[in-house]
Order: structure tokens, then C-alpha cells, then sequence
């Protein structure tokens, strides 16, 4: 692997590296990790690299890279940057014949969503997409649950993501985080939208297996003098006939990261919390309420495979990149050996969910700008 962004300051470059190698399946070779160069090559040969392959910009790395002999060059790169420089360091490396793993969303734009999906297909290479949370075992069961007929026919979704910490204006202060999250120009057309409502979209349709039909949004922008938006709700239309209601917000005072679902089906319910992800709830309208919990070997395949830890143990979010990581690396195992199946066998979310996720915050920002319910773009996927 080699990787592009994830310096010395940054939180999620370091989530990126734990994950990768928490299995043993993938090595960090090389990286551009700074837009300084010097700071960059610092960083890589204190990361333990060699100085050669410690690159002052991805430009470099990927050329470089690309003249070492195959086994030594890296077989694909790691994006951990801003969401404004996803696309270009993307659409280079499959140019240049390295598969892809991103931050989310894809891109700045839907635009550039659907341009990268165009190289992806031309190339033939594996773009993955790192929406954490479906690592989840609970959420793996969930959506095993649903696909083996236990809810029946789903009525209803609600999704939440409330998070408290852009309650204050911290992008003023020099927050880094909060700085590039604010700015349209880095972060694209969503704030809390596009940091946070996108894990509840791509955990809705993960789950469920359906897709928006159609939404009605109102975007808010709670913090006076704030750029983006830092408040979302949106009344959804899913493709079967179900209902659903969206909440993101990152000014939700004394929330930390309260990512939660409850699906609703004719037969049953689901319900499931990030914050404590060790536990499913499948409710009845005339019995008991089922409680599933992590490490069990009454859960489905998938969600034992995703279990990393006996019973009782904290499952959780670093453990949810690296099931995301482990089953990359064996899709790019598998296409150096020739033995390479259908993208969807190996259960990370994919280009289109990329630009699915685009089409989300477009749609959202329509939905709002028209107040009306507006139609998700029905683009060729």
C-alpha cells in the first residue's frame, strides 16, 4: 500500500494505517503524506520507510512507483486526504494501472463521482470506498436478518447521526479539522451532510438492500456565519414503497458519534447503535425482543467472519476499517493471481456506492434549494 495524505496531524490517516495492518495482509510501502514535501518525507522515514519511496507529492509516488518492478512497487494507494483532493490522486493511480481504496465521499462533486467511475470501469482495477461502519459484524447481521426474510417487508427507516462538536464555531479557532470541513471549497456542497449524512445513507442501503427514491430535505446552517450546513433533516422514499426520516447534525450539543438505525418490516424490527455496536435488537410485535451480540456462533457467516474478538469484548470502529481492509486486500490478491470474482463477493463498498453518495448530497442540496420532494438522479450504476 501506499498512501496519500495522513501526516503528522492528521486524525484519520492513523485509523487508515492501524486497519491496514491489522491482519498482517497488507504493508505500507510508501507515502505522499504532507502537501509539504518536507514534512512529508519526515513523516514517512519516521513511519519507518525507506527515504526513497518517502515522496514529496502524489504525482511522484505514483510515477515512481510505477517504474519499480512488479513485487516491489505498491499495488495500490490509500487516500486519507480532504475531500477536495480525492478525485485527482484516484483518477492518476488507475491511469496509471494501481487499484484504489478512498476516504468517503469519493469526490468534491457528483461530476467528478461519475468521471471517476468512467476510469474505473476503463481500467478494470478495484476502487474501494471506506464507509466503516458496514464493517460492523451487528451491521452484517442486520442485514443478513433482512435478506433471509426475518422482518418481511420494510415499512420504515430511520437513520441518525448527531454529533455535538461544530456546536461552537471552531473553524475560527484554527481547528484544522473543523477549518476544511467548513469550507465549500474543500468539502464540497455538504458539511454535516457530506461528513456524516452519507454514513446513514450508504448504512440504510447497505442494510436493507433498497434504494432512495425520492427525498424531501431541509438543510440547516445552525452556527451563524458558518459556511456549510451543520444540520440536516430529510423525509425519504425509498424504492419499494417505504418511508424514512434522516437526521445528521454536528451541533447536537453532548453528542459524540450517535450513528443509529431501527428498520421496521411487516414481520419484525432492527435496531443498532455505533456507540454500542456489540448489540443487535430484533423486536416483535407479539414476543420477546431478540438480543444478538458480537462473537456468537449463532450469527451468520458474515458477521462471524467480521467478529474479530470472543464475546463481550468491544467490536468497533477500528476493527470495522480493517474488515473493509482485509477484504480489499483480498480482492487485490485475488486479481495478481488471476483469481479475481465479482466485486460485490468481496462485501466493501464499491464506485457506485461512491457515487451514489454523491448523488445523495446533490439531490439533498436540490431537494432544499426547490422545497419540494426531488428525485434521486437515476444515472446508469
Amino acid at each position: 500500500m501506499g498512501m496519500v495524505g495522513g501526516g503528522p496531524s492528521a486524525f484519520i490517516g492513523e485509523v487508515h494505517r492501524m486497519a491496514a495492518r491489522l491482519d498482517d495482509r497488507i504493508e505500507l510501502v510508501c507515502g505522499a503524506f504532507s502537501s509539504d514535501p518536507y514534512v512529508s518525507v519526515s513523516f514517512g522515514k519516521e513511519l519507518g520507510l525507506e527515504e526513497a519511496r518517502c515522496y514529496g507529492d502524489y504525482q511522484e509516488m505514483i510515477q515512481k512507483e510505477r517504474m519499480l518492478p512488479e513485487g516491489k512497487r505498491m499495488d495500490f494507494i490509500s487516500i486519507v486526504t480532504p475531500n477536495h483532493l480525492h478525485y485527482a490522486p484516484a483518477k492518476l493511480a488507475l491511469d496509471n494501472g494501481f487499484h484504489v481504496l478512498s476516504d468517503k465521499p469519493a469526490t468534491l462533486n457528483l461530476d467528478e463521482a461519475v468521471s471517476l467511475k468512467e476510469a474505473v470501469n476503463k481500467s478494470g482495477l478495484i476502487y474501494g470506498l471506506t464507509h466503516n461502519y458496514t464493517g460492523y459484524p451487528m451491521v452484517k447481521e442486520a442485514r443478513h436478518l433482512i435478506r433471509s426474510g426475518k422482518l418481511g417487508k420494510i415499512r420504515k427507516v430511520v437513520a441518525e447521526y448527531p454529533q455535538g462538536w461544530l456546536s461552537t464555531k471552531l473553524e475560527d479557532q484554527g481547528h484544522k479539522q473543523a477549518l476544511w470541513r467548513a469550507d465549500p471549497q474543500k468539502a464540497g456542497l455538504g458539511g454535516s451532510l457530506g461528513d456524516i449524512g452519507t454514513h446513514a445513507e450508504n448504512l440504510t442501503e447497505y442494510i436493507t438492500g433498497l434504494g432512495i427514491d425520492e427525498l424531501f430535505a431541509d438543510v440547516s446552517t445552525l452556527v451563524e456565519g458558518r459556511a456549510l450546513d451543520d444540520d440536516t433533516n430529510i423525509l425519504v422514499r425509498f424504492n419499494n414503497g417505504a418511508r424514512g426520516v434522516f437526521y445528521c447534525s454536528q451541533v447536537s450539543l453532548g453528542e459524540e458519534n450517535a450513528l443509529a438505525i431501527r428498520i421496521y418490516g411487516t414481520k419484525a424490527s432492527i435496531e443498532w447503535k455505533q456507540m454500542e455496536p456489540n448489540t443487535l435488537l430484533l423486536k416483535y410485535l407479539d414476543k420477546p425482543t431478540e438480543i444478538f451480540r458480537t462473537g456468537h456462533q449463532y450469527l451468520s457467516e458474515s458477521a462471524q467472519k467480521a467478529s474479530r474478538i470472543p464475546p463481550g469484548h468491544p467490536e468497533g470502529f477500528i476493527g470495522g476499517f480493517a474488515n473493509l481492509y482485509s477484504n480489499f486486500a483480498k480482492a487485490v490478491s485475488d486479481f495478481k493471481t488471476g483469481n479475481y470474482k465479482e466485486i460485490g463477493e468481496y462485501d466493501f463498498p464499491t464506485i457506485t456506492d461512491a457515487v451514489r453518495g454523491m448523488q445523495f448530497i446533490e439531490t439533498t442540496i436540490e431537494s432544499h434549494k426547490k422545497k419540494t420532494w426531488t428525485k434521486m438522479n437515476n444515472l446508469e450504476l
